[in-house]
């Protein structure tokens, strides 16, 4: 399969392409999906990743190339995207004259406009009888679909950037999203304050879960914040930890703090006469207190992802 477009949740499906038929990167072409048919980008698929196509168990069934989209076909594509947009705003008023606890997310309308589709976030389920039927006589002879999804997915379909600068994860390179709680933020050191370890979604950053093993690894023979140590100068108290350089910082019986190995300590059963901070010197516990918030509330549940899309 020399050829591939991106279709549902960051998938790449090969597309079924006769020989005599030469394709661009980045041409629009008209495929048959499970949802109809759908204008989507073509890829030139990398010789590499081709090898690994044919002789893959679990790839993704191809997809039948109906045509090449001409300059007809893209304006018709355009006239698309623009009734999505009064589509979208006709089902939000129904949505609010049935005064139903919904947030419209997008509506989609497939190539052959034989399918409209609208996405919502919800808090609980919905009983939305009478909004269907009052958009079966808004938009006849068309199939009408209401899809709940999670505010991890509402994220991924509008796409934007992340606070790295680079775009979302989930609408990049995520194709399945990854369990996270408030540990993988208390393990690494990260700030326990929701500006800084939660995403556009409201939940925990995807990107927690990258390098987490990585400072497991790293956290091993580290001894615990407030415990006594013995160092080369010394008896002192573990203040705070640099798990990537591998440092402790300890207090000292002289009230200096310094920095040592996590090699050159070891920890004694010795009561050290030094107070220190713990709120100040171990960022785990460090919470913004501007912040009236559960941090828990961050943490996946079950109207975070949905995977319905």
């Amino acid at each position: 399969m020399k050829y591939a477009v991106r279709y549902l949740k960051n998938t790449f499906y090969p597309i079924e392409v006769s020989q005599n038929v030469k394709l661009q990167d980045g041409q629009m072409v008209v495929v048959r999906t499970e949802k109809g048919e759908e204008a989507l980008k073509v890829f030139i698929v990398n010789s590499e990743i081709e090898k690994i196509w044919e002789n893959s168990k679990n790839k993704p069934q191809p997809l039948p190339l109906l045509k090449v989209m001409t300059q007809r076909d893209l304006q018709t594509l355009d006239d698309i995207k623009k009734d999505e947009v009064t589509s979208f705003f006709k089902c939000q008023a129904l949505v609010k004259q049935h005064k139903l606890v919904m947030n419209l997310v997008q509506c989609r309308i497939t190539f052959d406009r034989r399918k409209i589709t609208f996405y919502y976030t919800a808090p609980e389920r919905v009983d939305f009888r009478s909004l269907l039927k009052d958009l079966t006589q808004t938009f006849p002879k068309v199939r009408i679909d209401l899809r709940h999804i999670g505010v991890r997915d509402e994220t991924s379909i509008l796409d934007g950037c992340g606070i790295c600068g680079k775009p979302f994860c989930c609408g990049s390179c995520l194709k399945k999203f990854p369990n996270i709680n408030i540990k993988l933020a208390k393990d690494q050191g990260m700030p326990i304050a929701p500006g800084k370890i939660s995403g556009t979604c409201g939940r925990l950053l995807c990107c927690l879960n990258y390098e987490y093993s990585n400072y497991i690894d790293a956290a091993k023979g580290m001894p615990p914040i407030g415990s006594s140590v013995m160092t080369t100068e010394g008896l002192g108290k573990v203040c705070s930890l640099h798990f990537m350089c591998g440092k402790v910082s300890v207090k000292m019986e002289d009230g200096k703090t310094k920095e040592f190995d996590k090699n050159d300590i070891e920890m004694v059963d010795a009561e050290v006469n030094v107070e220190i901070d713990t709120n100040v010197s171990n960022i785990n516990n460090y919470v913004e207190d501007d912040q009236n918030i559960d941090i828990h509330q961050l943490e996946d549940d079950r109207n975070s992802s949905t995977g319905n899309i």
